[in-house]
Order: structure tokens, then C-alpha cells, then sequence
């Protein structure tokens, strides 16, 4: 995923030291833990430098100012999100999986007491009005988070399994949908009833479009 926010500068881009990667990424963490916490509005340069134990100079080194590094955090969720959910996002190519995945979704809730809600949708709240660069990179972010169900969602149609009429990628993005409200939902009500309630009924829909001995009853 390519972030479309302001870039660092193009020594910061070329660096490559195992020191310079290490410094990078640390400041990202913070940013990105401050940021989920506090708001991208809420969390200021200096809030992060002392998270991070780095200078100002560092901080734009690498980031050439907030925007970038807002743009910097948006990537690092999205891959850390993606990331948790492996190795299951990397086989949705049936609708056992897809289930597994539904079930693993909401056991995570669970685990966190139904707080937090999404790193990328809170992101997503508070800038896709007010920075349209950001907005762009959270379109990136959630792509890279349906291409997963949509590239298995195809597999199942070219092995027979999903019918030909069903169009995979709004069938991916009812299922994102109902992921995104169902944790918004699931925070507000600090229950993961909602959650497990829309991802079942995207599933059913889902499940509408099997074919053959693969039909659910």
C-alpha cells in the first residue's frame, strides 16, 4: 500500500540502515498508540517525541511534517490490522473460512472487552472530512483489507462454487461493512452482539450465492 499523504523527504525515503528503520518505526508506534488513544487532533509533535524518546529533527527527517506522519500511522494500522488476521485472511476461499473468519473477528472483540473499536475506521471518523489526503489513504487502507475477501470470494465463483451472478466485490464490501458498523456498535454498546449479528447476516447473503451440493440450507 502506497500512502497518497505528504511523503518525507527523499533522504528520510532512501534511508536504509537497520537504525535509521528502527528510529522510523518506533515513532510510528507511538504516534500510531497516541493517535488511537487520543485523536489525531488530541496528539501533537511534541506528545509523540516524548513517546518516542526522539528529537523534533528526527520527526521531520522521516516525516516532513504531521501530515505526513498521520499519513505514516494510516499505513502502519492498516498492516498491523491485516496482520493479526493472518494466516485466515489468506484463505477466504470458502465459506467455512469466511465463517472462521467472522468467528475469529468477534473473539477478538471479546478479548478486548468490546473497547477500542477499529484503529483504521476511528482514524477514518475523525479525518475523511477535514484531510482529503488522509481520506485518500484510508481508501487505500480499507482496500487493502476487502482485496482478501474479494480475491477469495472469486476463487469460490471460478471453481463453481459462488454462482456467476454473484458480484464479488460488492459482496466483499457488504461483509467490510458489516465489520465496520458492527465494531463501531460493539464499542458503543460494549457488546460484540452487535458485531456477530451484522457478520452473520452478511454471511447469509453471502451464503445466497452458493451453488450446487455448496448451497446452505
Amino acid at each position: 500500500m502506497t500512502p497518497t499523504g505528504t511523503q518525507p523527504p527523499s533522504g528520510a525515503a532512501q534511508r536504509t540502515t537497520a537504525p535509521g528503520r528502527r528510529t522510523r518505526e518506533r515513532i510510528v508506534q507511538a504516534a500510531a498508540e497516541l493517535m488511537f488513544h487520543k485523536g489525531v487532533a488530541g496528539t501533537s509533535i511534541p506528545d509523540v517525541l516524548q513517546a518516542a524518546k526522539v528529537s523534533a529533527s528526527q520527526v521531520y527527517h522521516y516525516f516532513g511534517d504531521k501530515q505526513g506522519l498521520v499519513s505514516a500511522v494510516i499505513q502502519y494500522q492498516a498492516e498491523a490490522r491485516l496482520d493479526s488476521q493472518r494466516p485466515l485472511l489468506d484463505h477466504l476461499d470458502s465459506f467455512e473460512a469466511l465463517r472462521a473468519w467472522c468467528d475469529a473477528t468477534v473473539a477478538e472483540q471479546e478479548r478486548r472487552d468490546c473497547t477500542g473499536g477499529c484503529e483504521i475506521g476511528s482514524l477514518a471518523g475523525e479525518l475523511v472530512e477535514t484531510d482529503n489526503g488522509a481520506r485518500c489513504d484510508l481508501v487505500a487502507a480499507f482496500d487493502a483489507w476487502e482485496r482478501p475477501v474479494r480475491e477469495g470470494l472469486a476463487r469460490m465463483q471460478e471453481r463453481g462454487e459462488l454462482s456467476a451472478d454473484a458480484d464479488v466485490h460488492d459482496l466483499a464490501t457488504v461483509l467490510l461493512t458489516a465489520v465496520q458498523g458492527g465494531l463501531l456498535l460493539t464499542q458503543v454498546r460494549r457488546t460484540t452482539h452487535p458485531l456477530r449479528t451484522a457478520m452473520d447476516a452478511a454471511m447469509t447473503h453471502i451464503e445466497s450465492f452458493a451453488t450446487g451440493p455448496a448451497r446452505q440450507a
